[in-house]
């Protein structure tokens, strides 16, 4: 599975952004999605998990309320809506998937297949 990310961009706190997730395989329905953010200089942490069929999804703590993934397996699309974005949101946003990933797993090491990243800027 290849996966490029979209969207992202530049956004005053408290907006909204949303990117998402193309993945070019026929199997994107087979494989559980999610992203994950980086700062520069620190280490790539878990943001939202959805499994195969987009019904079950898991949140780090804090984003949840905020940010809702979602798929549409038709469309090979991952995405992650974002809203009430606050700075400290700001980060290279990427996507990913991965055989031993299921929706539980937030540890960055079980995903195989990572996409370039989308760029999300929260200006105070």
């Amino acid at each position: 599975v290849q996966l490029q990310a979209f969207g992202g961009g530049l956004v005053q706190a408290g907006g909204s952004l949303n990117v998402s997730c193309s993945a070019s395989s026929l199997i994107f329905s087979s494989y559980s999605m999610a992203w994950f953010r980086q700062v520069p200089g620190r280490e790539r942490d878990f943001v939202a998990a959805i499994n195969r069929s987009g019904v079950r999804k898991n949140y780090a703590d804090s984003v949840k309320g905020r940010f809702i993934i979602t798929r549409d397996n038709a469309k090979q699309t991952a995405y992650l809506q974002m809203s009430s974005l606050k700075p400290e949101d700001s980060a290279v946003y990427y996507c990913a998937t991965g055989p031993r990933a299921t929706h539980l797993a937030t540890n960055k090491d079980l995903y195989s297949q990572w996409g370039q990243g989308a760029e999300v800027t929260v200006s105070s």
